[in-house]
C-alpha cells in the first residue's frame, strides 16, 4: 500500500516545462548560416597559403556567396505556386533525359570502340539485353 502512494505522487520531473521554439527558422536561412559556417573558416584558412592574386579572388568569391545566399534567404517558400516551379521542374526532367542519352552514347562509343567486330545484335545479346529487357518489362507492365 505505501508503494502504491509513493508511485503516484507527483515528481519534480513532471512539473519541468521545457521552453518552446520561439522562432522558427526558415529552411533557407539555414542553409545560408550552415554554408557561412563551413565557408568561412575555409576561406580565412586557405588565403594565407594561396598566392596573392588566386587569395583574392578566393575572398571576392566568397564575398559573392555571402550576397547569393543572403538573397536567397529572402525567398518565402511558401510563395511560390506550382505554376512558378513548372519551367525549373522542365528543365530538371529534360536534364535527367539528355543524361540518359549522353551515357547510351558513351556505352555506344564503349561499344563500338573496343568491340568494333560485334554486330548490332550481338552487342544487345551481351550488353544491351537488361536494358532491353526492363523497358520492355515497363512498356508492357508485365
Amino acid at each position: 500500500m505505501d508503494f502504491e502512494s509513493k508511485a503516484n505522487a507527483p515528481t519534480a520531473i513532471d512539473n519541468i516545462e521545457f521552453a518552446g521554439a520561439t522562432t522558427t527558422r526558415k529552411p533557407l536561412e539555414l542553409l545560408r548560416n550552415t554554408e557561412a559556417l563551413l565557408r568561412r573558416p575555409t576561406v580565412a584558412t586557405l588565403s594565407p597559403i594561396l598566392p596573392p592574386k588566386l587569395s583574392n579572388k578566393f575572398q571576392a568569391i566568397s564575398s559573392l556567396a555571402d550576397n547569393f545566399f543572403k538573397e536567397l534567404a529572402e525567398i518565402d517558400l511558401d510563395n511560390i505556386s506550382d505554376f512558378e516551379l513548372r519551367p525549373i521542374r522542365i528543365c530538371i526532367g529534360l536534364s535527367f533525359v539528355g543524361f540518359g542519352a549522353l551515357m547510351i552514347l558513351v556505352l555506344l562509343l564503349y561499344l563500338n570502340t573496343l568491340h568494333p567486330q560485334l554486330t548490332t545484335v550481338e552487342q544487345i545479346r551481351q550488353y544491351w539485353y537488361q536494358y532491353v529487357l526492363f523497358v520492355s518489362l515497363g512498356v508492357t507492365g508485365k
